[in-house]
Parts: structure tokens; sequence; C-alpha cells
């Protein structure tokens, strides 16, 4: 009995150890490079554009906590919310130098115009230096993405000297452009529905597989291990499966490189997880949830094939599961209904349109309808998403933090996470995890939101 007292004090300790753990946060210095594979999309030039435009001071980065949040510090008394970047060394947008990779050749001036997300005039304002960014050839396999009809390809066909020619070029880039610092944020499209298999259970049988052309390994896998190993920092925005196999989460936390995903959080999942933990959160029961989208952006394209549409689903349909906890709460949401398409319509372009239909009851079991038209911009949604993952990751990659960053769970819609863990959906929890995450780093005591210490001191 004394025995086991002793190992409770000893475990409190090395939680509390673990709590008052210090970050030393490096100082921002020298410039941020930024590898984007899917340069030439919608997402990535509209990201781009916005920077430049920022440069020259005809643009807000509406929409980005890195750029515009405040946190507040101590108690609500103090009276203190200073922006983020004020109590914390971020990374400076204009010490930011892009360079991507895309199947498309076009350069991001072209790509910009062909997007047709901003306006034409904004764009001539910044095409000289737009037209100053090419992509280089992709690491492409049509099988996983079957409707791109991209020409700009590496012609090497092997996966391992495929990465072998990213860490090549990302080291050029580096070299040449006095590059500091690495991020890498995939920006490509969808990839088809993949599983774990044995290929991507240790470092040793992934590389294995690289150099025998493994099936189960995608463009992204190839990307990601490229980053990996030359210490660039990993965001995937897509709902692909990619560093999110044991493989590349033993290699980041080997190499000390920060990894998260998946799957930026944009539209109509955004609305959800803001939905979802209020009906949640007043106990009010649901029978069905019916979602359908209309989008005519690349993206769209790319999902019209059912085999890229099923990894999106299987990332969208997660959502309400972990918010709703079925298990804990039967009566309630023990059995709803929850369906979800998206269809491709040209003429929408980047402007999609998403209807949801949510079905709930309350008291006494008496039913009533909410219902949702929300009529949103993909990119113009997504753009501060990568901007945040850029000057965040990179922070995180400052104060040595490695592995998966369960703290960027918030731009996601599959946030990766730790083993034994559920993943955490709700964006008000979300919040409130990356902001302590800050105050953390910063130096700063945590927040719990009580507020009984007002009343009760």
């Amino acid at each position: 009995m004394e025995k086991r007292k002793q190992e409770e004090v000893l475990n409190s300790l090395k939680d509390s150890s673990l709590m008052k753990k210090k970050f030393k946060v490096k100082k921002a210095t020298g410039k941020l490079g930024v590898l984007i594979p899917g340069i030439s999309g919608a997402v990535s030039t509209t990201f781009i554009a916005g920077i430049l435009a920022k440069k020259k001071n005809i643009g807000e980065l509406y929409g980005s906590l890195s750029e515009m949040g405040t946190i507040r510090l101590g108690k609500r008394t103090n009276k203190n919310s200073p922006l983020i970047k004020d109590i914390i060394s971020l990374a400076n947008i204009r010490d930011i130098e892009f360079f991507g990779w895309d199947v498309y050749g076009d350069n991001c001036y072209q790509s910009c115009l062909k997007a047709g997300v901003l306006n034409n005039n904004q764009i001539e304002i910044i095409k000289d230096e737009l037209s100053q960014i090419s992509p280089k050839k992709a690491v492409f396999n049509k099988k996983f993405a079957t409707n791109l009809k991209g020409k700009n390809i590496k012609k090497e066909k092997n996966y391992f000297k495929l990465a072998e020619e990213l860490i090549d070029e990302i080291k050029t880039f580096k070299k040449e452009k006095k590059i500091s610092r690495l991020v890498m944020v995939w920006c490509g499209s969808t990839e088809i529905f993949l599983k774990q298999s044995n290929v991507h259970k240790s470092i040793s049988s992934f590389e294995k597989g690289l150099k025998n052309n493994s099936k189960d390994i995608s463009p992204s896998m190839i990307y990601a291990y490229a980053a990996i190993k030359c210490g660039a920092a990993y965001a995937n925005g897509a709902p692909n499966l990619s560093a999110d196999i044991p493989a590349l989460i033993e290699l980041s936390k080997k190499n000390k490189v920060p990894i998260c995903g998946k799957d930026f959080k944009t539209g109509q999942t955004l609305m959800k997880t803001i939905l979802a933990p209020g009906i949640k959160n007043r106990l009010l029961g649901l029978n069905g949830w019916f979602s359908t989208n209309i989008l005519g952006n690349r993206d769209g394209e790319v999902l019209d094939n059912p085999k890229n549409f099923k990894t999106k689903e299987e990332s969208k349909l997660s959502v309400l599961d972990h918010i709703f906890q079925p298990d804990i709460y039967p009566e309630l949401y023990g059995d709803f209904y929850h369906k979800v398409r998206i269809n491709y319509y040209p003429p929408r372009g980047d402007e999609k349109e998403a209807w949801d239909n949510i079905d709930i009851f309350g008291w006494l079991g008496y039913p009533m309808q909410i219902k949702v038209n929300f009529l949103c911009r993909d990119s113009i949604l997504a753009a501060p998403i990568v901007l945040d993952l850029v000057i965040f990751m990179d922070l995180a990659q400052r104060a040595g933090m490695h592995g998966i960053q369960e703290w960027m769970s918030f731009y996601f819609k599959s946030p990766m996470h730790g083993d034994g863990l559920y993943p955490e959906h709700d964006l008000f929890i979300q919040s409130m995890k990356l902001k302590n995450t800050l105050r953390i780093l910063a130096g700063e005591k945590t927040i719990d939101h009580s507020g009984l210490d007002y009343y009760y001191e």
C-alpha cells in the first residue's frame, strides 16, 4: 500500500514537471522558406498573392490569428490583450520566400488569373512578383489523382530517387535564397483513400518501400519524407494519408521536426465545428445532419472521382461522432444519420455553396430544424490557415517541439493526435488549446476560464 502511494506521488511529480516544462524559443531571425506542393492551385496562389499584397499595403490578411489575433494575459480585470505577435517572436511575412512544385507549369501570376479567386486589377499590381514564382516539376502518380491532367511532372520513376531529387531541390533553394528555416504545407489535391499497411510501420520499412515503388506510398508521403529529412516542419492541408503514418511520425521525432494535419477546416466543416458544440452543450438531441456542396475549382474536379471523394468523405464524417460522443450520450446521439455530398459544378468556380439540414429534438422529444446556407469562398477561407500554419509551425520548430503538434487542431477537419487519444474537433476547445500553448511558449500563465478566482479569492 505504501509503495503504491509512493508511486502515485512520483507520477504526480512527473506530471507536474511536464506541466512546468520551459520551452526556449529561438528568435525568428533570417529568411523563412515556404515549400508548397501544389503551388499553382487556387489556395496557394491566393495565399501567396495575399502576402505580396500586404507587403505593398494593398490588402489586409483578415482571418489570420498570427497576423491580427490578440491573446488575453492574466485576469480580465487587467485588461491586457496584446497582439499574439507582440508577446512572442514570430516570423515576419516580409522574410518569407516561396518555393514549390505543381503538375501544371504556369507561374503564379498565370495560375492566379486562371483560378479566378481574386480581382484581376488587384492581381496586376503584384504581377511582377507573382510572375517570378514558377513551379518545379512535380512528383505525381495519376493513380492517386486521376482527374488531374497536368504535364509538369518529373521523369524519374523510382520513389526513393524522386525523394532525393526533392531533397536536392530544397537544399538548393535554401542555399541560393539564404534561407534560415523551412516549413512545407501540402496544398496539393486530395489523393485516393489509403489505409495504413506494413510499409508505413517504420522508417526502414518505408525507405525500403520507396526503393521498391510500393503501391501504398503516395506522392504526398514522398514530399513529407523529403521535408522531414531536410528539417522542414510539415503540415498536411488535404485529408489523404501523408505524414500521419508511424514511419514519418518516428522520423519527425528522430529529426526533431514538428508535423501536423490534416485537411484545412474551411467551409461546411468549419460551420459544423461551430454549431455542433452548441447543440451538444445544450444537450439537444440529433436525429440527422444532411450536408451537400457545389464547388467548381480544381479541388471540386479532383473530388468528382469517387476514389478521391472517399478520402474527403472520411475526413468530413468523423467530425460529428467525436463532438457528440454517442457512446456517452446514447439517447441523444446514439442513432443519428449523417450524410455528406460534394458535387462538381464548374460554373461556380471557387465560390462554394454549402447546404446543411439539421434535425434536432429537445424537451420531451419535440422536433426542431436548423437550416444553413453558406456561400463561401474556399480559397479565401484557406489562405489565412496556410499563413498561420507557416508561422506557428516555424514557432514550434524554434521552440524545440517535434512530432505531432496537436495544438494545431484548430485548423484541420481531421486533426492528428497521439496514440490512445481521440481527436478534438470542438472549435472552441481547439481555440483554447491553441492559445494556451501560445501562452506557455511566451512564458505566461495558462487560463482555465472558470472565473471563480474573481469571487472566492
